[in-house]
Order: structure tokens, then sequence, then C-alpha cells
């Protein structure tokens, strides 16, 4: 049981209870939200949750023999509200269990729900064929990587990578030190200077990237956060896109070579045009997705 302050959390085996004891006036109980799951119960004082490790956009992780799942606790308080708006961290560790890369591959491999769009992404064995067996990959080796979107009752969708940088540490601060990867609305700069190739698509709700593995953070743990863009397949421009550095051809659009001409911003600035918040319209959904911890080693160690 860990206390923080009001808020007392209990982490069961696959489920978090949470109790929030509210102490200022006035506040609404109703406006607190566990992610993106409203309250099970509330009265005036009191807010509980009981939900699955599952639901609710919790963040799963794998550092050594811990199996540690984080979210937030937030209260969102309205414009004519006296009580400020506040955020608190809800932690659940656990032993890590002994089959746990056998039975769901993390590190390699997470699930994130959005709505009811499933984002997946994760490492991958060499073929695409199935999880990667190893977190360690040699300086100059490919990092294959493979990111899907299940999609049961919506419309058909193009999943994009519009934007991925490595780093050390799996939560991405103003202080970090980040590697561009993905930039530019879907640009994948390592194709510039490497190996690195978007592999052509087996369906439109997945993308395959073969990354060659780079000189940053080397023999350190690294991870790397991805911004997931599933959109209308009819609906590409040069902000919605998959763009990828050919030697002897330039700039290629993956889904559509004659269009390759959306990828000419590459080298400059891909513009977006005003418009609200993707997640909120009707032509696609954006999620935020991490990979790892990987480490890339030197060939010579």
């Amino acid at each position: 049981m860990a206390v923080y302050a009001d808020m007392k959390v209990d982490c069961g085996p696959d489920f978090v209870t949470l109790m929030w004891t509210e102490s200022r006036p006035q506040a609404d109980t109703s406006l607190l939200r566990l992610g993106n799951c409203f309250p099970t119960s509330f009265s005036a004082g009191e807010a509980y949750f009981y939900v699955d490790l599952t639901d609710c956009n919790f963040r799963r992780l794998v550092t050594g023999d811990a199996l540690v799942y984080s979210n937030d606790l937030t209260y969102v308080a309205s414009a004519d509200s006296y009580n400020l708006a506040f955020t608190h961290p809800v932690v659940c560790a656990y032993d890590r269990p002994k089959d746990w890369y056998a039975t769901i591959y993390d590190p390699v491999f997470k699930t994130y729900s959005l709505g009811d769009l499933q984002f997946n992404i994760g490492l991958m064995n060499d073929d695409f064929s199935g999880p990667a067996e190893s977190t360690r990959f040699p300086l100059g080796s490919i990092i294959p990587i493979m990111a899907s979107v299940v999609q049961e009752t919506h419309q058909p969708l193009l999943l994009l990578l519009e934007e991925c940088v490595a780093a050390t540490t799996p939560e991405l601060y103003p202080e970090s030190t980040m590697y561009p990867i993905i930039s530019n609305k879907g640009c994948l700069l390592e194709s510039v200077s490497s190996r690195s190739k978007f592999e052509p698509r087996q369906k439109s709700s997945e993308i395959r990237l073969s990354l060659q593995t780079f000189t940053f953070a080397m023999g350190e743990e690294v991870f790397i956060h991805c911004k997931l863009l599933a959109w209308d397949p009819n609906g590409l421009d040069s902000t919605k896109k998959a763009c990828h550095f050919v030697e002897g051809h330039g700039w290629e659009l993956l889904d559509n070579l004659a269009q390759s001409n959306l990828c000419d911003c590459c080298e400059s600035k891909c513009k977006s045009r005003r418009q609200r918040s993707v997640a909120s319209e009707k032509h696609g959904m954006v999620h935020k997705a991490v990979i790892g911890p990987f480490t890339i080693t030197d060939l010579n160690s």
C-alpha cells in the first residue's frame, strides 16, 4: 500500500484500486481521472477507482527484474472553479515473471489503446515474423521495428510514424538528450546516411522500419519515443506521409512512388495547416508510444 497525501493505492496482481479522499472545499470528485478512466464511484469527499492494469492507458516498463506500471491521477478543474488542477503519479511495481518475455514479449513489444483503436509497437526478429529474441544490437546491425493499429469498428486507416527520437530515459524531459530518427512529419532522417529504410507494406494498418544502429548512447539503455498516426489512406499530404531517402533516387514516398513530391519538404520544413488536434479529427488519431529499453553494443567490446 502506497500513500500519496490524500491518495491510497492498492496494487493487485492484475488490477489497481485507488481511493482519493478530498479535503478541499467545493472540489468535484467526478472530475478526477486515472489515465483516461472515470471514477468507478464517487461522493462529495471521495473518489474510488477499480481498474485493470491493461486499461486506462497504464504505461508498462520492464527494468531489470522489475515490472513497473505507471499512470497519472489528474484533476481537471472547471473554468469557474476555486480549486486548481493537479496531477499525481500512480506507480505499481512487481517482480518480473520468469516467463514474461515468452508470454508477452516485453520490453520489446507494447500495446496502447485509444478509443476503439489499439496501437502496437515493438522490436522484431529479422524477418518481422515475431518479437526480437534479444534486446542487444551490435553497432551497424539492423533493428527491425514494427508498429500496427487494430481497428475493430473504425474505417480503414493507414498507420504512419510521424516522429521518432532515441533517448536514454523512458520519459522525455526538456533536458533530455535526444537523437532524431524520424522528424519533419514522417521523414526518416536516418535513411540519408545509413541503411535505414521503411519496408514495403504488408497491410495499410502496419508499418515496418529497418533501423540501422547508431553510436548514440552506445552501451547504455536506449528508448525510442514515437508518435504513431492512424490516418485516412486517401488523405496523404506533406504532413501525413512516410518518406525515406534512396541513394540515387532521393526522397521517396513509401505508399506511392508517383507522389514522392510530398517528400520534397524533407530537406526543409514540412508545414502543417492550422487545425485541431488530430486525435479529435474525423480523419485519424495520434498516439505516443515508447520502445525499449535496448542496448547498442560496440563490436570491439
